[in-house]
């Protein structure tokens, strides 16, 4: 192993020059400060973390709060946080992950530790329980989701609301009146989590708008919880003839469901999805979609947590724009005969 002393033999300085350089706490030339990064890199060195956390009162590590439900799709939520973890190495952080759903209790571990020098968190509900002791602590933070309250916090996301609005738009432009849409499992909703929550605030919003009568039915997802809640949906509104999806493991479900219903994708129904690209390609029907941003918002919530460990960053909110792309699920609303 490489030792601080070789690298600095190697670059013609002393010792704590090169320690001045990985540090940053004295001004050193240009020319030296080159001189030293390149025998760093010719040589390989890499400082000792424990060492390098207590001459910056710093651990270099980033806690990322992923709460790992069985209600939620969780190959998203691992893409995210993926994301995180690669753009913190290219700023010269690790990534401490917590899957767990302890909730205040971890923040307060993170905060009075010093394990981490700043937090990401996902999985937010609009009232979280986690956001006082965010507010309350010095330490830097940015939530990947978004709360009732920003006031104070920083937080990257899709702007779910307008996802919403721009699902129902499509499928009203294409003459579909009667709309539902196959929702997160309960307990999603029950949560209160955020993304879930201004999703359909969007769909209610702009249907009431359109003119437009929607129903909206939450689903555990899976085939048999599908033929329940498809069931009950028809029952309800017979008519139905286009469906928006933001439940991944629903979305196989009504295309299969359907298909042995004799329903004809576009020809008769008409189904917009909210969900990752991947998942709208590979389905037995290519699916309109708006896609997940998962890689963008990982990036962003670390470009920012990095500004704010920089000291440059400020509180923001920084939304994401949907983009609603065409595929062969959605076409024209059947006409109706009387």
């Amino acid at each position: 192993m490489v030792t601080l002393a070789e690298v600095a033999q190697h670059a013609g300085v002393s010792a704590s020059t090169v320690s001045y350089v990985l540090s940053g706490k004295r001004s050193i030339s240009t020319t030296t400060r080159q001189r030293v990064e390149q025998s760093i890199r010719e040589l390989g060195y890499h400082p000792n973390a424990g060492a390098r956390a207590l001459a910056s009162s710093r651990s270099n590590i980033i806690a990322l709060m992923v709460p790992l439900r069985t209600d939620m799709y969780v190959p998203v939520m691992m893409e995210i946080a993926i994301a995180v973890a690669t753009t913190a190495r290219t700023h010269g952080y690790d990534v401490l992950l917590l899957t767990g759903e302890e909730g205040p209790d971890a923040v307060r571990r993170v905060t009075g530790s010093g394990l981490a020098d700043a937090m990401i968190l996902m999985d937010v509900e609009l009232d979280d329980e986690r956001l006082p002791l965010l507010r309350g602590t010095d330490q830097p933070s940015v939530l990947i989701g978004l709360p009732a309250d920003t006031t104070g916090l920083t937080c990257v996301d899709l702007d779910f609301r307008a996802t919403g609005a721009l699902c129902v738009e499509h499928l009203a432009m294409l003459g579909h009146r009667d709309i539902a849409v196959i929702g997160e499992a309960p307990a999603v909703y029950e949560r209160h989590t955020g993304f879930a929550e201004r999703t359909l605030d969007g769909l209610r919003s702009r249907a009431q708008e359109l003119g437009v009568r929607l129903l909206h039915r939450p689903c555990e997802g899976g085939y048999d919880a599908m033929a329940v809640t498809l069931a009950r949906i028809l029952d309800e509104r017979p008519g139905t003839s286009g469906f928006v999806v933001q439940n991944e493991s629903a979305v196989e479900p009504l295309l299969a469901l359907l298909r042995q219903q004799g329903r004809a994708v576009p020809e008769d129904v008409s189904v917009v999805a909210i969900c990752p690209e991947q998942v709208a390609v590979q389905a037995s029907v290519r699916l309109t979609s708006v896609a997940i941003p998962a890689q963008e918002m990982g990036r962003y919530a670390v470009e920012h947590l990095v500004a704010k460990l920089d000291g440059r960053g400020t509180d923001e909110v920084v939304l994401i724009a949907p983009e609603l792309t065409l595929r062969t699920s959605t076409g024209p609303a059947p006409s109706r005969t009387s």
